[in-house]
């Protein structure tokens, strides 16, 4: 898995180091060009303003004066920052059945891909899950979903294309508790936070499932495409203020040089980051580990 990581994140990571060359390595104090160089590879790979100003004060403060690497100093600057959103996903023994997951976001970012994976992570993990095609504007969408749950062994409640979304989401959580699933994972329409009747329609689900149970959705989560940098920042707050979230997944991790948007969004979000995704494989979908992604990042094999 470390070695899938490592891989998925080789454009930021070499991204960082050919612009930082050996300086990583250098224990003697840091000259002026020295620290413009690495606040420049930090803001060029999307790290954000906030996180890179602050590995700076960490640096200008640290190094050469404890005879601490620059590397080791940047680790444990990210490690930190990285720790606040490290939050697997786990269904509690004592949350209601079905566990239901309401996943959101806009085309193109790999929802419904996603969707499967993480049934295949919860599978994995002993459960019994359902999906809900609850994209139901695009026709590719649910047959998307239904060949991965041919797949996977996973049941997919669908409709016709144009169906009531919340009308599915409905059936499938009466359906799901009917056959004693732990977990439904419902897809839902791509949308953007400025089209009202889609996030009109995306708090009606949130009503009929409240109505279902008043703890559903258990979990709201929002996929964002790591391709996209600085801008997926920005989407994740306003779909916040359409839609309280309570999780995150990055997908695209393997596409971008600007991995550094993983520091931004969790500095700026304060959401539990779930899973990140760094390729277009089964396990290619992983649980989010702060250590593990940081040593990926910086080059350096997990300690043991």
């Amino acid at each position: 898995m470390f070695k899938r990581l490592r891989e998925g994140i080789a454009r930021t990571r070499d991204g960082l180091f050919n612009k930082l060359g050996r300086l990583l390595g250098r224990r003697e104090p840091i000259d002026a060009s020295s620290l413009e160089a690495l606040e420049s590879a930090l803001l060029m790979a999307d790290t954000g303003v906030a996180v890179t100003e602050r590995i700076m004060a960490a640096v200008e403060k640290r190094a050469g004066k404890e005879g601490a690497l620059l590397v080791d100093i940047l680790r444990e600057e990210m490690v930190r920052t990285l720790k606040t959103v490290e939050a697997p996903l786990e269904i509690p023994a004592d949350a209601s059945r079905p566990f239901v997951i309401l996943v959101v976001g806009v085309n193109g970012v790999g929802k419904t891909t996603t969707i499967a994976k993480m049934g295949r992570h919860l599978q994995m993990a002993g459960h019994k899950v359902m999906f809900a095609a609850g994209d139901t504007f695009r026709a590719a969408a649910v047959d998307q979903l239904k060949t991965w749950g041919d797949r996977l062994g996973v049941p997919v409640i669908a409709q016709r294309t144009g169906a009531d979304p919340a009308s599915v989401i409905f059936d499938a959580y009466s359906a799901a508790a009917a056959r004693g699933c732990d977990v439904l994972i419902a897809d839902t329409a791509g949308r953007l936070h400025t089209q009202s009747t889609l996030m009109g329609e995306l708090s009606k689900i949130r009503r009929v499932l409240t109505k279902q149970h008043p703890d559903a959705p258990h979990e709201t989560l929002l996929v964002l495409d790591a391709t996209m940098g600085q801008n997926a920042v920005q989407q994740a707050r306003l779909f916040n203020e359409a839609a309280p979230l309570t999780s995150l997944v990055l997908t695209k991790l393997d596409g971008t040089a600007k991995g550094g948007m993983v520091f931004a969004v969790a500095d700026a979000m304060k959401l539990p980051l779930r899973f990140i995704g760094v390729g277009e494989q089964q396990d290619d979908l992983q649980v989010f580990d702060a250590k593990s992604f940081v040593d990926a990042l910086l080059g350096d094999a997990p300690s043991a």
